[in-house]
């Protein structure tokens, strides 16, 4: 069973940064379609980041530019840098895996993943 844990959420001001850290076990995380999603009170979940296991990525065009997707096999981790973060930012951050191959276009749709982390609050201040 593939488990996903998400940590590094925190609170910070406007144009600071955080990382976020998900660590994948019970499987190989190179074998492996990452996403990482959003969820602001009262939105719905979007897709922020996602990466193939081939090794191209993703974006939203609301964090293209200032997030950055990345994958530590030696640690089976996948990362979310998040520079020049706005208060617009702010959401519950949840990574998701899938072993299917993922044609572009489906990277950032929630329903092409069927695993789920709990869940990382991020909060960026004015």
């Amino acid at each position: 069973q593939v488990q996903l844990v998400e940590s590094g959420g925190g609170s910070v001001q406007s144009g600071g940064s955080l990382t976020l850290s998900c660590v994948v076990s019970g499987d190989t995380v190179s074998v492996y379609y990452m996403g990482w999603f959003r969820q602001a009170p009262g939105k719905e979940r979007e897709g922020v980041a996602a990466i193939a296991a081939v090794g191209w990525m993703k974006y939203a065009d609301s964090v293209e530019g200032r997030f950055t997707i990345s994958r530590d096999t030696a640690k089976n981790t996948v990362i979310l840098q998040m520079d020049s973060l706005k208060p617009e930012d702010t959401a519950i951050y949840y990574c998701a895996a899938d072993r299917r191959s993922l044609l572009k276009f489906l990277m950032l749709k929630a329903d092409s993943y069927s695993y789920w982390g709990q869940g990382a609050q991020v909060t960026v201040s004015p």
